[in-house]
């Protein structure tokens, strides 16, 4: 068949990655701005975690994407067995990761012409990519041509969304996401901030005093985004959620908890899974991300 890759951005728990046989091709993370660690490999995600959390507002890490280098050395060992390889990187928005990979694809291609490398734009990011990675698992799973299986995951890519907040304005004015009047009176105001990703992009969608309140807040923007969709006569069974979750995991599954009830009626709410955002995201979130990944099916 195919073989099915990301990179690190995915934040699939490195053993359902090896479960469905998706290779994951790491990020790097950086606490000094000079060694850097391929995330989960060389720094477990939980180490990552305790490290912002003790040292939150002091030292802001960062991350760094792979290299050409590290695409081309994973593409190579599954080239040479003349195995197809769909690539599933971040949206560019966010990262140069597609473009490595694009890189890795054409060096290849001089020495290996027949070979077949397709690197997508998932225009998504953490466990939303997460999702649409696996939908590419089982599309190969029930033995979809890989041809087709490319169609179908550029067919609902532009589905995805995301809804979360987080605990804090600081870690996006550090990494540039807001502008510094905006962060300013954010800080000064205790605001939460609502954000929405769409299409490969951030977007403001409110601001929320307590944390109780912007968790209801990204509850409700899933809420009219179903009921739109609904209105455009879309079947909900046909869509697949999860709730990406950082540091507090107790948090976590109280509010997956009471996603499971508040949605019970329009989602197949058993199939809800939670999964930790990775470095590569947390680094601009901080340690308090929390929201949901919504994406069609393939």
């Amino acid at each position: 068949m195919y073989q099915i890759i990301s990179d690190g951005s995915c934040d699939l728990p490195p053993e359902l990655a090896k479960e469905k046989k998706i290779e994951v091709v790491p990020f790097y993370v950086s606490f000094d701005d000079q060694t850097f660690y391929k995330e989960i490999a060389e720094m477990p995600i939980r180490e990552f975690y305790d490290k912002m959390v003790e040292h939150e507002n002091v030292i802001f890490p960062k991350s760094s994407l792979p290299s050409i280098e590290d695409y081309q050395n994973i593409f190579e060992k599954y080239v040479k067995q003349d195995i197809p390889i769909i690539c599933i990187c971040i949206t560019t928005k966010f990262s140069g990761s597609y473009q490595a990979a694009m890189n890795a694809r054409d060096i290849l291609l001089e020495t290996y012409p027949e070979a077949q490398i397709t690197v997508i734009d998932s225009m998504v990011d953490t466990v939303l990519q997460g999702l649409y990675t696996l939908e590419a698992a089982k599309l190969r799973e029930q033995g979809v041509p890989y041809d087709q299986a490319v169609s179908r995951l550029l067919d609902i890519r532009e589905s995805g969304r995301i809804f979360f907040t987080v605990g804090n304005v600081d870690y996006l004015k550090h990494g540039g996401r807001i502008g510094k009047l905006s962060s300013l009176a954010a800080s000064l105001l205790g605001i939460r901030p609502l954000i929405t990703l769409k299409e490969g992009e951030i977007f403001p969608s409110g601001i929320s005093r307590s944390r109780r309140k912007s968790l209801e807040a990204v509850m409700n923007l899933l809420d009219n985004h179903i009921k739109a969709l609904q209105q455009q006569g879309e079947n909900m069974q046909d869509y697949v959620i999860a709730v990406g979750y950082g540091y507090d995991i107790p948090e976590a599954e109280r509010f997956l908890t009471e996603a499971k009830q508040r949605f019970r009626d329009v989602l197949d709410t058993d199939s809800i899974r939670m999964y930790q955002i990775g470095a590569t995201i947390s680094v601009h979130t901080g340690p308090y991300p929390l929201g949901f990944g919504f994406l069609k099916k393939a």
